[in-house]
């Protein structure tokens, strides 16, 4: 693929990342990720709480509860449930992955991430980085065609 087409796809997955995070019920924070492998969508996360838990995700004084997951996870614990390998497949991911997250990908065999925005902590990325992954930052900037 041509790197203007890799470009182009890159945009419009993150901004079908963008989307799917509106589907969380987090307050503090919406993180969506999209999972492709050759060119097909394999997976797809939120953050949240596992399944059968109330959807909160903070308490009352608005801190995350311990067991969030992050959209990262929800992804790669998806696609781990289905017929479909991550091997070799590209993360987009709207924050930047955290160290916990970051393990999962290297484990999960993922050789590329796409992330949206930076979160305070970079050390998921380092390690990412660290292992040989190929991770770009894609801004989240809004397209003239959604404004």
């Amino acid at each position: 693929m041509s790197p203007e087409k890799q470009k182009q796809r890159d945009h419009l997955y993150m901004k079908m990342a963008r989307t799917w995070a509106e589907n969380s019920y987090c307050r503090r924070r919406q993180v969506g990720a999209l999972l492709v492998k050759d060119n097909m969508i394999i997976s797809d996360g939120y953050n949240g709480t596992p399944s059968g838990f109330e959807n909160n995700c903070e308490d009352e004084h608005n801190v995350s509860l311990p067991y969030v997951l992050h959209a990262e996870a929800n992804a790669i614990t998806k696609v781990a449930r289905s017929h479909n390998s991550s091997d070799g497949a590209t993360l987009y991911v709207t924050a930047s992955p955290c160290m916990e997250c970051a393990k999962l990908i290297i484990q999960a065999g993922i050789t590329r991430i796409v992330y949206g925005e930076k979160y305070r902590l970079m050390d998921g990325v380092e390690l990412l980085q660290k292992a040989n992954i190929n991770v770009e930052f894609l801004p989240l900037t809004p397209n003239i065609e959604d404004r």
